[in-house]
């Protein structure tokens, strides 16, 4: 999902820009006046944005540039870490450490401070996992993650293999007894995942038709009710994006504290009511990956695109337990 056109370009606000409002409730989750901001660039496919509450900084990844950047409002942007293997969603575990989905490793792994690199799980019955592409942990710190084939079929997002498992899979993992139980197999290809506020709802962005060749492949969000804190029940799409190239597929997802869903896509962000309604968009300049909430007060959007990654103030926070630092 690489936009190799895209261009470096200068940091700052970027001019003439405005969000589209389709709908009067998007007004009350954006602040007025408010402008979006470039405020890092010189990535290949920037992506898996995770705001670090205890350092005060903003974590990503650049898949096909193999690296992890990170951003503080005072320094601006840094390289990370070198050789990343590839890695692409990012989020917090319970107590502040990072969890990251590793394309090249296959795996989903925990990011020390350091730059360490620890893995997490890498097979489910013996068999290595596809590519992890996102993560989400639950209240009761089972991780939850999406398991497609980017890594292993599309160019530069990883290392060309073949799918052990023959399915592309929603997994829970439990750290506490180490089981890792699928419990979905009815997206086609997995990408952002994202709980309601209340935990009951799973929503899973199907970017299907983003697979190399694919022209009939799912452009949607899959809403499931979550049965007993570890189920998935009642698959039914939620949000559609056109077939069109301008919108592109769903990508990284996160919902606020009201149950908005903020998704990625080619056009930037789309922001839907918990009813599926869209209320509007986000315009970005570049081929948009994800999004995540964060900011000293948790009003701040940070947004990863091709090249760059962009920042915008608004008038909601994210929803979930915030991290222990």
């Amino acid at each position: 999902m690489t936009d190799a056109s895209a261009a470096t370009t200068a940091l700052g606000p970027v001019a003439g820009w405005a969000p589209v409002i389709e709908d009067r409730g998007f007004s009350t989750l954006l602040r007025p006046g408010a402008v979006l901001h470039r405020i890092a660039t010189g990535g290949t496919w920037f992506e898996g944005p995770v705001w670090l509450p205890d350092s005060g900084s903003l974590l990503w990844s650049d898949v096909v540039g193999n690296r992890l950047h990170r951003w503080h409002q005072d320094t601006g942007q840094a390289v990370f870490l070198e050789r990343s293997e590839h890695q692409n969603g990012h989020t917090l575990d319970l107590d502040g450490s990072i969890l990251a989905c590793c394309h090249g490793r296959r795996r989903v792994e925990r990011v020390g401070r350091d730059g360490s690199i620890t893995a997490v799980v890498e097979r489910w019955k013996g068999l290595r996992l596809n590519s992890p592409n996102d993560l989400v942990v639950k209240s009761d710190g089972t991780i939850w993650f999406t398991d497609p084939p980017y890594g292993i079929v599309m160019p530069g997002e990883g290392h060309p293999g073949v799918s052990e498992i023959g399915d592309n899979l929603v997994f829970r993992f439990d750290p506490a007894t180490r089981d890792l139980d699928p419990v979905t197999d009815w997206v086609q290809a997995p990408n952002g995942l994202a709980f309601s506020p209340d935990e009951s709802i799973l929503y899973v962005a199907d970017s299907a038709g983003a697979t190399p060749g694919d022209t009939t492949g799912n452009r949607h969000i899959v809403a499931f009710d979550v049965v007993d804190g570890r189920r998935l029940a009642r698959p039914r799409v939620f949000y559609s994006m056109s077939a069109g190239a301008a919108e592109g597929v769903p990508d990284g997802l996160r919902v606020d504290v009201d149950g908005n869903v903020w998704t990625s896509a080619r056009d930037g962000i789309h922001v839907v009511a918990a009813d599926g309604r869209r209320l509007g968009k986000l315009p970005v300049p570049e081929a948009t990956s994800n999004c995540a909430f964060g900011g000293p007060d948790g009003d701040r959007l940070f947004i990863t695109a091709s090249s760059s990654v962009y920042a915008l103030d608004v008038a909601t926070r994210g929803c979930g337990r915030p991290a222990t630092a």
